[in-house]
This record gives C-alpha cells, sequence and structure tokens, in this order.
C-alpha cells in the first residue's frame, strides 16, 4: 500500500533518478516533471504529499513555481533544491513558500529524512 504521491521535479533525468529512489524505496508513489510549468499542473491536479523541485529548469524555474504552488496549495509542503549556495538563494527560496532549501550535492537519505520531518509538520 502506498504512503502517498510525491512528485519530484528537475530537468536532469539523472537527477531525477537519485531524487526519486529513496521514496520509491519506502513506499511511496512518485510522479515526476521536467519543469516549472508541468509540475504547477501536477501539483493542481494530483494529490500530493510533498514536492521535491530542483530551481534550475526551463519555461519556469523552482522558484517561480515554488510560489504558485504555494498560493494555491499553502498545506503541501515543498523543498527546493539548487546547486546554488548563496544565502540569500536561501532567503529568496524561503520567501516563494519553500519549507525547506538544500543544496546539491546531497545524500537521498538526507533527503528522505529532511522530507519525513517536513510532512510530519503537514
Amino acid at each position: 500500500m502506498s504512503k502517498g504521491k510525491i512528485l519530484v521535479v528537475d530537468d536532469s533525468p539523472t537527477q531525477m533518478i537519485l531524487m526519486r529512489a529513496p521514496f520509491e524505496e519506502n513506499g511511496f508513489d512518485v510522479i515526476t516533471a521536467a519543469d516549472g510549468e508541468e509540475a504547477l499542473a501536477l501539483a493542481q491536479s494530483e494529490e500530493l504529499k510533498l514536492v521535491v523541485m530542483d530551481v534550475i529548469m526551463p519555461k519556469m524555474n523552482g522558484f517561480q513555481a515554488c510560489k504558485k504552488i504555494k498560493e494555491a496549495k499553502k498545506d503541501l509542503p515543498v523543498i527546493l533544491l539548487t546547486s546554488k549556495d548563496q544565502k540569500s538563494d536561501e532567503f529568496w527560496g524561503k520567501r516563494q513558500g519553500a519549507d525547506l532549501y538544500m543544496t546539491k550535492p546531497f545524500e537521498g537519505q538526507e533527503l528522505f529524512d529532511n522530507a519525513i520531518k517536513l510532512m510530519a509538520i503537514y
């Protein structure tokens, strides 16, 4: 039985595999999107437990998608992932509604552990 549905968003197929694996291994269903526009559409149409999204993507970046997702679904936790490690980027991400901002590289278990803690709050 599924523990819920997670949306994983990244334009890199390799990163997508790394991001989705810990959730699938722990009983979650994972759906994916390759850009912010697709992520927004899925977030609005699916019953999700969590969104895990890269910041740098085509069409609509993660900051923009996060803001729009949180405007529509305030109780949907969003984790933003990025290779940008500037404090100003983290501040901006949280201003757009991100519940957690993680920098790459990260371990799959670290992402999963943070996600579980975040979902427990919601």
